[in-house]
């Protein structure tokens, strides 16, 4: 992908033992649309890039070794005395739009907390990109109701040299991530259909959840404002049409220092005069997150680099006048997209689980300060294995990381002892 926070515990460990049993408001759905189970708790959503797979398009253009983008993890070298590169998968290079191989992933991530998965999506050319992890893996899973999913329209230019720098020597525009009127009503009819009436698929008071990466690049397709809220009304309106009582639209945020709306900085020009809350209302935004830890600029110790995000947090949280959902990332490590970056590049001084626990843990206190909000984490990634930030078990840490996850969400974490 691009550039793709304490109060007393309240969660009740007897509850942790139904963490795969869980909804998201489905009931207030009409009829013709499946009934879920009682929410969990905690919607603890991991993020999926779904690059792992042979698939033509990916191949013709980026991947040709028919092993999706595990063509550029394996070639991972150490930049410095202790690096890990190759990162190596426990699980073996699976390809991720296997259903057997995703009925594993459903089971490891429920066992240990992990109930819902946000799946990369794509839409270049007039077609879906990357697709098939969740249509044919996820979804062909027979365990699939186990947990819940939704999309992040991952709605930004597609670049050559940053997906495979071994056939681009440069920043080769291969698609542009914006989609005109016409792209977005088959969108729209796609993700209804195809994706917002599974019973898998996750809603925030009984509406369906999309969340969209780059608001530049949305408001691109549209030229304006003004046109891009008409068209974001129109996808609330065929919801609506489809027997649900509404669309829950989430921005991904991004900043430093100042909150900013992704996207909306820089070359975009588009918030130039307007605060924040003025642009989620231009969009008719419901909630905003994070993709991940941004701003890694010159920081290798995980710990400056969740401080850093956690101060980040807190001026989201009193800025937005909507919900903004907490997100944790693993680590960060993309050295393998990028042959010429070292050591200063890389998140890797106290980049452990332990670290990552203490992190997830300020989320949760998070969540249980704003009780009036859907109790959803996000945490970068599922399998960011190119960018150094998964939960999937590897040969170094082994399942580390998905107990650090599990002992949290228990209410069983001790800030005093390894997960």
């Amino acid at each position: 992908m691009n550039i793709k926070d304490s109060l007393p515990h309240i969660f009740l460990t007897t509850l942790c033992l139904c963490s795969v049993i869980f909804a998201s408001g489905c009931a207030s759905v009409a009829p013709k649309h499946p009934a879920a189970k009682k929410d969990a708790v905690y919607s603890v959503a991991a993020y999926v890039w779904p690059s792992c797979h042979d698939e033509p398009m990916s191949r013709e253009a980026l991947w040709g070794e028919k092993t999706g983008e595990w063509e550029i993890i394996r070639k991972g070298t150490p930049r410095f005395e202790g690096h890990y590169q190759p990162r190596v998968p426990l699980w073996g290079y699976a390809q991720d739009n296997d259903p057997i191989a995703w009925e594993k992933k459903i089971n490891a991530a429920t066992e240990h907390g992990v109930n819902v998965f946000i799946f990369d999506w794509y839409w270049y050319g007039g077609q879906p990109f990357l697709e098939e992890a969740v249509d044919k893996g996820f979804l062909k899973a027979k365990n699939n109701d186990k947990a819940k999913f939704y999309l992040m329209w991952a709605n930004h230019d597609a670049q050559g040299r940053q997906w495979n720098p071994y056939r681009y020597t440069s920043d080769t525009l291969l698609w542009p991530g914006a989609a005109d009127w016409d792209n977005f009503k088959i969108i729209v009819d796609r993700v209804i259909n195809q994706y917002f009436k599974h019973p898998s698929y996750f809603k925030i008071d009984g509406q369906p959840v999309f969340s969209i990466y780059s608001l530049t690049d949305l408001v691109k397709g549209f030229t304006n404002i003004t046109e891009t809220r008409k068209a974001l009304d129109y996808f609330r309106a065929e919801v609506k049409k489809a027997g649900f009582p509404g669309l829950h639209l989430q921005g991904v945020g991004n900043g430093s220092e100042t909150p900013i709306l992704l996207g909306y900085k820089d070359g975009g020009r588009l918030s130039e005069g307007r605060g924040i809350n003025e642009i989620v209302a231009d969009l008719g935004l419901d909630s905003v997150t994070m993709y991940n830890w941004t701003s890694r600029s010159g920081l290798q110790d995980y710990l400056r680099y969740g401080e850093r995000a956690v101060a980040l947090r807190n001026k989201w949280d009193a800025t937005l006048k909507v919900p903004f959902f907490p997100c944790t990332s693993v680590g960060w490590d993309n050295t393998p997209r990028y042959p010429d970056m070292g050591k200063d590049s890389v998140i890797h001084l106290h980049s452990t689980p332990a670290s990552f626990a203490a992190y997830l843990q300020k989320a949760k206190e998070y969540a249980d300060q704003h009780p009036k909000q859907k109790k959803l984490i996000v945490i970068n990634a599922w399998n960011e294995w190119v960018e150094g930030s998964y939960l999937e078990p590897d040969m170094l840490w082994g399942y580390a990381y998905l107990e650090a996850v599990k002992k949290v969400m228990a209410g069983t974490y001790d800030q005093y002892s390894k997960p």
